[in-house]
């Protein structure tokens, strides 16, 4: 039986619907409670807190495993096990960065630049400790200042630069700033205690946990595609049609052709259905998926 912690805030939402659309419903008595359920043998409690908290807490062995970002594992220097990336973020399937930004007219673009700041370099940010770290490393004088929010809005008056995070940067264009680089690209993990994954049974119950979060979304991305074809004919349709594997192909009743189907890519499939008429397919259909597993 395992304990798991899931993230609130950004990345409730996507994360409550991977669960939901994983036959792992996440169960409870209103939007703001932090105690949930999942009614699954292998899941005994599951909370619901802040992604910053969760690395430090499953390192600590208060739960058996939980989802988080690698920005905070690597801001709060937890010694957690991963079991994998979940390619998911806020909005998005892509991942986010936790980049330095600058005022748009700063004669600053990049982090080698910052070398030869006047005066130590002034950094507001939710991540100080990574932040720090990066600064160190790069050899640039900084003073970090831990911002509580509407970080874009302190330079240049409070900040010389702010570290945050983006999906697309456009936030940060919006008001007024440049990245100039790119301390850390960020994806969600399933991390686990040490000692949590140096248990066989509990191992081998996070990873089926995984496979079927990770087969979900992996499902989200493609589609299956069915089609009936004329035997001369055949041969067209194979070649313009990609597959995950190779595609199944059985023989029609009276040998008047053939039944193909197969996985391909969602995003392809608006030009893949008129070539696979053209080439003589018939009877086209696409199917959702729920999951994909190897």
């Amino acid at each position: 039986m395992l304990n798991l912690v899931l993230p609130k805030g950004s990345l409730e939402k996507a994360t409550l619907e991977l669960f939901a659309a994983a036959d792992l419903g996440v169960h409870r008595s209103s939007e703001v409670d932090y105690r949930a359920s999942i009614d699954d043998p292998r899941i005994e409690e599951v909370r619901i807190l802040r992604p910053q908290e969760i690395p430090v807490y499953v390192a600590e062995g208060r739960f058996d495993f939980g989802i988080t970002g690698r920005d905070w594992i690597e801001e709060r220097g937890a010694d957690v096990v991963s079991l994998g990336e979940l390619g998911y973020s806020k909005a998005t399937s892509n991942p986010i960065r936790v980049v330095l930004a600058v005022a748009g007219d700063s004669p600053y673009n990049s982090l080698e630049d910052l070398r030869s700041h006047p005066e130590v370099l002034r950094v507001s940010t939710e991540y100080p400790g990574l932040t720090a770290r990066s600064l160190e490393t790069a050899g640039i004088r900084a003073e970090v200042s831990l911002s509580y929010g509407a970080t874009e809005a302190k330079v240049p008056d409070i900040a010389d630069c702010v570290v945050e995070i983006t999906e697309t940067g456009r936030a940060l264009r919006a008001a007024g700033l440049k990245i100039i680089h790119t301390l850390l690209v960020s994806r969600t993990e399933l991390i686990a205690n040490p000692q949590a994954a140096a248990d066989p049974e509990k191992r081998h119950a996070m990873g089926q946990i995984m496979t079927l979060l990770a087969g979900t979304l992996e499902a989200r991305e493609k589609v299956l595609v069915k089609l009936n074809v004329p035997t001369e004919q055949l041969g067209g349709v194979l070649r313009v049609l990609p597959s995950l594997r190779s595609p199944t192909i059985s023989e029609l009743s009276g040998g008047s052709g053939f039944a193909v189907e197969t996985v391909v890519e969602k995003a392809k499939i608006n030009t893949l259905i008129p070539a696979l008429k053209d080439e003589g397919a018939s009877d086209i259909l696409e199917l959702a998926l729920s999951k994909i597993v190897h």
